[in-house]
């Protein structure tokens, strides 16, 4: 009995040790290009371009932020109007279309599901062909467009949405549908007042995640938005990185008010975030 006691024992205390090496580990792998990205910010043009990880020497993080706004005429700000309305209408088609397509996969079986489910996963697996989506995107006249863009983001992005929905609907009990179905709602109303809100956790999970990656998007916006109307963050940041000279003081200045939003999100969101991969990853 004494033996198991102590066996027990160093068990948990194996586990408190590996726990703490793990926050500290990612504590250094988090934190410390965190720091070196502020401090970089925060140096004058000459001292920046040396990439040291070193306290400044004199601090400029005001006037390095200053320019980054006045920097182009502002197009920083516009950059932003841009990544903030791609992101929140990407965001909202995709959370809206893929529950209801993950709802009729998992509830409806029928002889077409075996290849709807390969389209699904085909849209993980299968790189995206540029110059054939602009010939479509110029046909249908949207492309250099941000609608034309917010499609574009929502079709690349559908596929991971659906399967986290459809493995969340999975853990809803069959009989909410049929009460839903008795007291006579229809299947828009069963969707958006029964099932809908039961969704609210996976729902926090693909906003935040989604969000983070149509924010960042680098790719789709310099193939499909050309143009500094319709630049967006990672664009600008882009344009900050000359081919002889790079102004690293406001590009770290750059990438830190990019980081910011989504930060801020993460901070609010993080439980639900864990809450609705956990019931997906479980339940499903």
């Amino acid at each position: 009995m004494s033996s198991a006691t102590g066996i027990s024992k160093a068990n948990r205390a194996y586990s408190r040790i590996g726990g703490l090496v793990a926050i500290v580990v990612t504590a250094v792998v988090f934190l410390v290009p965190f720091a070196f990205i502020f401090l970089t910010a925060s140096k004058d043009r000459a001292e920046a371009s040396m990439l040291q990880f070193s306290w400044p020497t004199q601090w400029a993080f005001f006037e390095n932020l200053q320019e980054v706004f006045e920097h182009r005429d502002g197009i920083i700000i516009t950059a932003f109007i841009n990544s903030t309305l791609l992101t929140v209408g990407s965001i909202a088609i995709m959370v809206i279309l893929s529950a209801m397509v993950g709802y009729v996969l998992q509830r409806r079986k029928s002889k077409w599901n075996p290849l709807i489910n390969f389209l699904v996963l085909a849209g993980l697996i299968v790189p995206p062909a540029v110059v054939p989506t602009i010939w479509v995107m110029q046909a249908l006249g949207i492309y250099k467009t941000l609608h034309g863009l917010i499609f574009i983001e929502v079709a690349f992005g559908m596929s991971f949405c659906i399967l986290m929905f459809r493995a969340f609907v999975a853990s809803i009990p069959r009989e909410l549908d049929e009460a839903a179905i008795m007291d006579g709602a229809g299947p828009v109303r069963l969707f958006f007042r029964v099932i809908f809100p039961l969704l609210r956790s996976v729902i926090v999970t693909v906003i935040v995640v989604q969000a983070v990656t149509v924010f960042n998007d680098f790719q789709n916006p310099l193939y499909f938005l050309p143009g500094d109307d319709g630049a967006t963050l990672q664009v600008v940041l882009y344009a900050l990185q000359g081919q002889f000279s790079t102004q690293w003081n406001l590009m770290f200045m750059n990438i830190l008010v990019i980081m910011v939003p989504m930060l801020i999100m993460y901070v609010f969101f993080n439980r639900q975030i864990v809450a609705g991969m956990t019931s997906g990853a479980v339940k499903g």
